[in-house]
């Protein structure tokens, strides 16, 4: 008899018997499975937590106990046993489930996670919390090896260690990866630990003969330390103030609960570490957990065929991603300072061919996106030319380095950054739709907006060719179709080029949205502006068309407050121009307000970007200029 259909909340999953987990993680495996495989959305690291999810909410009193899951993109089990099993078909469509926990979504969403390493602090916090409000609820935190080469996950685990009265359990999801393989000293050292799970008898085995003879007891804490170093190459986390327990298995459901009622009622801060497998149980995802970490729709008994990308016209075209990674190799193979960095994102941002042909001049620092940038600035001070390729969102969390460590120092470093725009179905915390805002303020920094792929290369050329920051901003996904030549032209700085002439009305459009633009302005006999460059402005394009038109429109895939369009009206009100013939100014981006998950085109539609809602926005700005009859 199945027994996911009578799971209704984690309430139901504690009425079960232990020796009945196991089918229900079957049953939950398979329902994820058939689902995503439909639907799409993240798998392999969903396919690995279903153990887990199902062995906390046994043996923690959800939604009294709160958990908190780091990056979030293992949570499909987590929400299906929280009552929202149905609702998985609508996972990271408009309107339908978030692809992360969202506290607006269900209660059991104790924290909305998205970006990586920071369950340890939050669950901290709540600790914290429940011990100053005297109540007496338990913390848990899930944390993948890859979000622990982050630095603020050891920064919580410092600050918790010495909070001997909390009732708090961090724990440590060992699978070898985190969307590309893990990297780093810390994952060495988990595996070393994993090499010496025989420590672990022995120290069981130990303890159990020790404690019937008092005596011996004091000896045997001596000699535990010692047994430890001979052992093991380090006790990291016990030197952090926390009860290690581990490494376990972490698809042993059984074991699993057991081992969770146990250390649930063990005061202090404890530290679990499981050992899972990404893509478990579908062995497809299991050989090879990058390719099914967010997949499209496909058929399970097929599988996923790796993208085969041709620039001949006649398959996929590549994606700006893709171009980056061609651009990448084509230029390190003429200059051998080139650096190549990402903080963990190999296949994301495109350094696969860049990793397997210079694997000296490549750097995958793991999630360590502050460490990336000021590493960056290092080279730079030492005649070296690195390149940071790095997500929108994840810029922002090194931007203290960015202004410190590389902006005052005017060094060359090159910011090849992805993601840039609306990026659709991973949702707010994912659109890379604040940066030409936080950019834009900084000193020294050069930032390019390319429109298609060709002019991507062009500008990634005149970035490099600097000897100051750069930043090149490019969408998610394909571009227009406009391949590149893969020569080394630059484009000039600081210049915007006109693509339409028309009469009275200037469309000024940065990046992406020009396509949209020069349609647009067919109906509007509107002048289109490739402004190529948020900074420099070209300004001395800016002010002749303000002479000759009497509306400006800036589109952009980025906030309106303090975007592109306002640097265009900061220009504005320099030019001594009378009230009169001072241009209007319409200011089209996305509104002041975090933009929910949805297919691009959806979310476009949602800000007024697409073709009608810009065209309905324009007209509507130029008859309130015209004259009351």
């Amino acid at each position: 008899m199945s027994l996911l259909p009578a799971i209704e909340s984690p309430a139901d999953v504690r009425t079960l018997t232990l020796e009945q987990l196991p089918q229900l993680a079957e049953e939950v495996r398979n329902e994820i499975l058939q689902t995503i495989s439909s639907v799409g959305g993240h798998l392999s690291s969903n396919l690995g937590a279903v153990e887990l999810a199902i062995a906390l909410h046994y043996s923690y009193q959800t939604p009294i106990d709160r958990i908190v899951w780091d990056v979030g993109h293992q949570t499909y089990a987590h929400k299906i046993l929280t009552g929202r099993r149905e609702r998985l078909v609508t996972i990271r469509k408009k309107d339908g489930l978030s692809g992360f926990p969202q506290r607006s979504e269900s209660e059991y969403d104790t924290f909305g996670t998205a970006h990586s390493s920071t369950s340890i602090s939050a669950a901290l916090g709540m600790a914290v919390a429940a011990r100053s409000q005297q109540q007496q609820h338990h913390v848990a935190a899930v944390i993948g090896d890859g979000a622990l080469s982050g630095g603020m996950a050891f920064e919580a685990l410092n600050n918790a260690g010495v909070q001997h009265d909390l009732n708090l359990l961090v724990i440590l999801n060992d699978n070898e990866m985190s969307i590309s393989p893990a990297v780093g000293a810390v994952t060495n050292y988990l595996g070393r630990i994993l090499a010496s799970r025989f420590y672990n008898r022995i120290q069981q085995s130990g303890r159990q003969m020790l404690s019937a003879v008092p005596a011996m007891q004091k000896f045997a804490r001596r000699a535990h330390e010692h047994i430890k170093g001979m052992v093991l190459p380090g006790t990291l986390f016990e030197e952090f103030g926390f009860n290690y327990v581990g490494p376990i298995d972490g698809h042993d459901v059984i074991t699993l609960a057991k081992t969770l009622r146990v250390m649930r009622e063990t005061p202090g801060p404890q530290f679990l570490h499981i050992v899972t497998v990404k893509g478990k149980g579908f062995k497809k995802a299991e050989n090879d957990p990058v390719l099914y970490h967010g997949v499209g729709v496909f058929e399970p008994e097929k599988g996923i065929a790796p993208m085969k990308v041709e620039t001949n016209g006649k398959n996929e075209k590549p994606t700006y991603t893709d171009i980056f990674g061609d651009w990448l190799v084509f230029t390190a193979k003429r200059d051998e300072r080139l650096i190549g960095i990402t903080p963990a994102m190999r296949e994301g941002s495109g350094l696969g061919k860049f990793a397997q042909e210079f694997p000296d001049r490549y750097f995958d620092v793991g999630i360590a996106e502050q460490h990336a940038v000021t590493f960056a600035a290092g080279l730079a001070c030492d005649a070296m030319k690195p390149v940071v390729a790095i997500y929108s969102t994840f810029l922002q969390r090194a931007y203290d380095q960015l202004i410190h460590d590389v902006a005052i120092q005017n060094l060359p470093v090159v910011f090849a950054i992805d993601r840039g725009g609306l990026v659709g179905a991973d949702g707010a915390t994912h659109h890379g739709v604040f940066d030409l805002s936080y950019l834009r303020a900084i000193p020294n920094l050069t930032i390019m907006t390319p429109a298609d792929e060709n002019s991507c290369w062009q500008m990634l050329n005149t970035a490099y060719a600097e000897n100051t920051p750069c930043a090149v901003r490019y969408p998610r996904g394909h571009g227009v179709g406009k391949l590149p030549q893969q020569t080394t032209d630059t484009v000039a700085l600081g210049k915007g080029e006109i693509r339409r002439q028309g009469k009275e009305i200037a469309i000024l459009a940065f990046g992406a949205p020009l396509t949209v633009a020069l349609a647009t302005a067919e109906a509007l006999d509107a002048t289109v502006v490739d402004m190529r460059f948020v900074k420099p402005l070209d300004t001395a394009l800016i002010a002749t068309l303000a002479a000759s038109h009497a509306l400006f429109v800036t589109v952009e895939e980025n906030v309106i407050a303090g975007g592109a369009g306002s640097a265009v009206l900061e220009y504005l009100t320099t030019l001594n121009m009378s009230q009169n013939t001072m241009p209007q100014v319409l200011q089209l981006g996305v509104p002041d307000s975090f933009i929910e998950h949805g297919t691009p085109a959806e979310l476009l539609q949602l800000c007024g970007l697409d073709a009608a809602g810009i065209e309905r926005q324009i007209r509507a700005a130029w008859n309130n200029l015209q004259p009351a009859e």
